[in-house]
């Protein structure tokens, strides 16, 4: 009797592993990536973004869905989401009612994360303007510069050297924010045309309007996605678009 009482608990056990290790699965967080373009589209970004946080989402447990249909946008469809990437869009991408639907969820906690051109994007619409944290102005010819890491403890930023040179494309910006937490800045005495002075944010985050923010400029081209360190840089911000601890 004690042998089958036993085999019962045991087999009860395991079920209740099995069991929750489905729900965990079920349950696990799920972000959008959102590429649709109505201006300059960046190409290679755009199919090498979405190739690896595809990848990214397999290695670190969250779920990815990509799209350039902007219809996914209702209350009722992003409530399945953590967070949303506007990866590499330009122009006016949503109508009104999406906007209305991102701006809930938004209001309800959830997480945006916006990847170099999507500051370029949604002009005629100053609520995404704050969310996002700048205004695209203008850029001068792709080029090397120095990047200073100013936040070396975030989770975006903690992987990378403090000074920090790449090649992409830099962008200027025609409004900033004032109430970013900064993270990178770059060096405008280390390439030519800049255009916003000495403390010129590159990558920041901030909390606006019930739910969270990240942003960066950089990101121009697939060959930013093939560095592991801007990749590890683009997982921090999603993490962070995400809730994560």
């Amino acid at each position: 009797m004690n042998r089958i009482k036993s085999a019962l608990l045991s087999f009860l056990l395991l079920t209740t592993v099995v069991s929750m290790s489905s729900y965990t699965i079920q349950k696990q967080k799920k972000i959008l990536v959102f590429s649709k373009t109505a201006g300059f589209r960046h190409t290679s970004a755009i199919e090498a973004g979405a190739k690896y946080i595809m990848e990214l989402g397999q290695k670190n447990k969250f779920g990815v869905d990509t799209t350039e249909n902007a219809d996914v946008f209702t209350v009722e469809k992003l409530k399945q989401y953590a967070a949303v990437v506007f990866l590499c869009t330009t122009g006016n991408v949503l109508n009104e009612q999406q906007q209305q639907a991102f701006k809930q969820f938004i209001q309800a906690g959830g997480g945006y994360l916006g990847l170099h051109s999507a500051a370029d994007t949604e002009y005629d619409w100053p609520w995404f303007g704050e969310l996002n944290g700048a205004y695209f102005k203008n850029h001068p010819r792709p080029q090397e510069a120095v990047f200073n890491v100013v936040d070396t403890n975030n989770i975006a930023t903690a992987h990378l050297p403090k000074v920090w040179k790449r090649f992409d494309e830099l962008y200027n910006f025609k409004w900033i924010g004032t109430d970013l937490h900064i993270l990178i800045t770059i060096d405008e005495n280390s390439y030519t045309g800049g255009g916003n002075g000495e403390v010129h944010p590159m990558a920041w985050y901030h909390e606006y309007d019930g739910g969270r923010s990240f942003y960066t400029a950089l990101g121009h081209d697939n060959r930013s996605w093939e560095d592991p360190l801007y990749q590890q840089h683009v997982l921090g911000g999603i993490k962070y678009a995400m809730g994560s601890k």
